[in-house]
């Protein structure tokens, strides 16, 4: 089977919320909302088809907005999905989902639905809506019901890092299939993250025992460790460990962002991460994406220019979060994640 690729597509900013740290309305809840006609849709869908036969991989989408069930053409798109049999998964809110929907989204092929827990009920509708943290709540069951994975998705902060372990608690009890987390990328009205390495590595070691506690009992939520700082905790455990067989030019995992990554939004702007703020390439209207990404896409793949990363032994495996990284460093993609601590570790770095 050829490997997969991903299409983070966004199709509309249309959404019920106006979240605190949204990249699309937290410095503008004036602005106005972009959506793609069905058209350009056509014309994307074509081009990330094109790609992926050019380079030999199979689509897979990462359908969102805003919340992508708005869209009037939505079912339409849904349905040209299932005619070419390709899978997806919906990143989106739960405040339209019925049983009729999530059975009319499994038949059109969803894998899984992402929705976000951002901290005890007080704190997550604060950050988003009141009311959404017992309805995301109440549609994790309603997906799993309808065989489609319920996915929960946590965006970590300084205001929410200490209910982490509450919030893995609660959407366990609620029946998640999958639990994640990532940190938070400041946006360039509110540029401080402070959580400190020392804090972040606590915040994983705890979760680490929390999550293996809950796999020895047999627990049906899968903890997908997101994070790329995971695998420098589990360097530290002595849990990864280099392979001899290693080549020094290969990248074997790591952050996402130049390898095996697109995000399309609803001006069909190309990016290479939406995290990224900066990284747009292109257009997916008008420029074909299988020459972007052997194009402008190179900047993302220069590893030698990251400054702390192109001294770590982990360099191939982890590389952080450079969307963090540049999001708290005027926009420098190569800087220094600000939560690693691989500078603590004796040997790691080279000097």
């Amino acid at each position: 089977m050829k490997p997969y690729f991903s299409f983070q597509w966004h199709i509309t900013d249309e959404c019920d919320q106006r979240c605190k740290h949204c990249y699309i309305f937290a410095e503008n809840t004036q602005k106005c909302i972009d959506r793609m006609t069905y058209g350009q849709m056509e014309i994307v869908l074509d081009n990330c088809l094109d790609f992926c036969r050019t380079y030999g991989r199979q689509p897979y989408f990462f359908l969102t907005g805003g919340d992508p069930i708005l869209h009037n053409d939505f079912w339409t798109l849904l349905n040209k999905f299932k005619e070419k049999e390709i899978p997806f998964t919906i990143m989106g809110n739960p405040f339209h989902l019925t049983d009729d929907v999530c059975a009319r989204l499994k038949k059109c092929g969803c894998v899984r639905y992402q929705m976000s827990i951002d901290g005890i009920e007080e704190t997550h509708d604060w950050f988003r809506k009141p009311g959404s943290f017992k309805t995301t709540l109440e549609k994790i069951g309603m997906l799993n019901k309808a065989g489609i994975r319920s996915i929960i998705m946590t965006t970590v902060s300084g205001k929410n890092i200490d209910e982490i372990p509450h919030i893995i608690d609660t959407v366990v009890k609620a029946g998640a299939k999958v639990y994640s987390f990532a940190r938070y990328c400041p946006t360039s009205d509110e540029k401080e993250n402070r959580i400190s390495p020392e804090r972040y590595h606590q915040l994983l070691e705890d979760c680490d025992e929390i999550f293996r506690r809950y796999e020895a009992s047999g627990c049906e939520t899968y903890f997908n460790r997101k994070d790329h700082l995971w695998t420098l905790l589990d360097y530290e455990k002595g849990r990864f460990e280099i392979p001899n067989e290693a080549e020094p030019d290969i990248i074997y995992g790591g952050c996402n962002c130049g390898n095996g990554h697109l995000t399309i939004l609803p001006t069909g702007d190309v990016y290479a991460c939406r995290r990224v703020q900066n990284s747009r390439v292109g257009n997916a209207f008008t420029d074909r994406l299988a020459d972007l990404w052997t194009g402008r896409m190179e900047v993302y793949r220069d590893y030698d220019k990251f400054k702390k990363c192109a001294k770590c032994k982990l360099l191939a495996w982890c590389r952080g979060c450079p969307a963090v990284a540049g999001s708290t460093n005027s926009g420098d993609f190569y800087a220094a994640d600000p939560q690693c601590w691989a500078d603590s570790i004796e040997g790691l770095l080279a000097v």
